[in-house]
C-alpha cells in the first residue's frame, strides 16, 4: 500500500486553501495524502512545520511578510525540509520552466489532475535543494529565521553586524542582542557574500558595520589586526591568513 504523503498547505487566501483541501481529498485514493497543517503565511508556516513535520508544501509564491520562495529557503537552510511544490494564481512566473527535479510549479486553479502529478513527482524527489531555490531566486533572504522559546523570530538581514561560528551555532549579532542559528556559516558566507567578509575561519562581518582596523599586541608579542565595529565596543580578530584579502577588499574605501 502507498504510504500517505504528509502536505502542509501555505496561502494567504482562506477560499484558496479550502480549494487545496477540497483537491487533496479529491485525489486522496490516487494519491493518498494526509493534511499535517495550514498557514496563511511565511512566518506562520515556519512556526508550525517546526511541530508539524510535512512530505510536502503547498506554497503560495506572493504572500505578505514573507513570500513563498523565502519560506522555501527558510526550510532548505533549516534541513530536513519537505519537498515544496509553489502555487500562484500569476502565470508569468512559469517562463522560468520550473521543470526541476525536487519542485514542482502549478498555476491557479489548480487542477485535481495536475496536482495528483505534482504529489507524484514529490515521491520521487528528494527535497528541495539550496541550489535549485538559487536559481529560482538569485537574491539573498531579507531575514533569517531564529527558533526562540517555542516561537520563530525573524531577523533583519541588513541588522545583522557579524554571524560568529561557535560550536554547533552561528551567533548572529545585532546592536541590539545575540542570537542563535542553527545554520553553517560556509553556507552564510556564499548566500551572503556581497554583504559580509571573513575575518577570521569563524567569523564573518558585515561590510557596512566595519568602521576601520586597528593594529593589536597580545600577550606574547605577537601584533595582529583587530575589526572595529561602528556603534560598538567589541573588538573582532582578523586571522593573518585572511587579512590580505581584507585589507585588498577595504584598500579603496580608506579603512584599511
Amino acid at each position: 500500500m502507498t504510504e500517505a504523503l504528509r502536505v502542509f498547505i501555505v496561502d494567504d487566501e482562506a477560499p484558496a486553501r479550502a480549494r487545496m483541501k477540497a483537491l487533496l481529498a479529491d485525489i486522496a485514493a490516487e494519491q493518498p495524502n494526509v493534511l499535517v497543517g495550514e498557514a496563511a503565511n511565511g512566518v506562520e508556516a515556519l512556526e508550525r512545520l517546526a511541530d508539524a513535520p510535512a512530505d510536502v508544501a503547498l506554497v503560495d509564491i506572493r504572500m505578505p511578510r514573507m513570500d513563498g520562495v523565502e519560506l522555501a529557503r527558510h526550510l532548505a537552510a533549516a534541513g530536513n525540509s519537505p519537498t515544496v511544490v509553489f502555487t500562484t494564481a500569476y502565470d508569468e512566473y512559469a517562463v522560468q520552466a520550473f521543470e526541476l527535479n525536487a519542485v514542482d510549479y502549478l498555476v491557479k486553479p489548480v487542477r485535481a489532475q495536475r496536482l495528483a502529478a505534482a504529489l507524484e513527482k514529490a515521491r520521487r524527489a528528494a527535497p528541495t535543494a539550496r541550489e535549485t531555490l538559487a536559481r529560482l531566486a538569485p537574491e539573498a533572504r531579507r531575514h533569517l529565521s531564529v527558533s526562540e522559546r517555542g516561537r520563530i523570530l525573524l531577523v533583519p538581514v541588513s541588522e545583522i553586524l557579524y554571524l560568529k561560528a561557535e560550536l554547533k551555532y552561528v551567533t548572529a549579532r545585532t546592536r541590539e542582542r545575540e542570537h542563535l542559528l542553527d545554520e553553517s556559516l560556509t553556507h552564510l558566507e556564499h548566500e551572503f557574500a556581497s554583504r559580509f567578509v571573513r575575518v577570521h575561519r569563524n567569523c564573518l562581518v558585515a561590510r557596512e558595520a566595519i568602521a576601520g582596523f586597528e593594529k593589536s599586541t597580545a600577550e606574547d608579542g605577537e601584533t595582529h589586526w583587530t575589526v572595529l565595529l561602528a556603534g560598538l565596543e567589541e573588538r573582532l580578530p582578523v586571522s593573518r591568513r585572511q587579512w590580505p584579502a581584507v585589507k585588498a577588499a577595504f584598500a579603496g574605501e580608506g579603512r584599511a
